[in-house]
């Protein structure tokens, strides 16, 4: 499939079907996400696969958002590997980093024919306690991965989206 329809064709899935995911394709886009570029080769990235019924039902608690999957991913970033940049004091990638990895993820799974929805409606440092983060890793999103269920379909909103004109400026 070519890229720009694979992109076209993603969406948030809020609704999965009880399919567990192979190991095989769960390999592959956790790959994905290990092959994704980070500041400085810096690699800050964790991400902690949720599966066992303990840790779904832990998820739950903490949001609304995981939808039925069977596995959820869990991204975070250690404070001590991001890189921060010498010119400006508090500027520092972690965020951006785990940001690209969970985009490869999220684009891999798709190109697999695996669903999932990024998800940030969750108390971060709840989280991170909740599932024994160390204190330098800072939870930033999690992501349900699985199957879509038959009735799944994008939101209304899905492909709605502004002009280029309006987000994109050439100076």
């Amino acid at each position: 499939m070519e890229f720009r329809e694979l992109v076209g064709r993603r969406y948030s899935v809020k609704k999965f079907s009880d399919r567990p995911v192979e190991a095989e394709k769960l390999n592959e886009i956790l790959e994905a996400g290990r092959l994704a570029p980070t500041a400085k080769n810096s690699q800050p990235q964790r991400i902690y696969v949720l599966q066992s019924a303990e840790a779904i039902k832990k998820m739950e608690e903490l949001s609304p958002c995981v939808y039925g999957a069977k596995t959820v991913l869990l991204f975070a970033y250690n404070e001590n590997e991001e890189f921060r940049n010498p010119l400006e004091k508090g500027i520092h990638s972690g965020v951006e980093d785990v940001s690209i990895v969970a985009t490869h993820v999220m684009l891999r799974a798709a190109d697999l024919g695996l669903g999932t929805c990024w998800c940030n409606f969750f108390p971060n440092s709840r989280t991170a306690q909740a599932f024994g983060l160390p204190p330098d890793e800072k939870a930033v999103l999690f992501m349900p991965v699985g199957y879509a269920a038959p009735d799944a379909a994008p939101l209304p909103p899905h492909s709605s989206r502004k002009p280029l004109s309006e987000t994109v400026k050439y100076l």
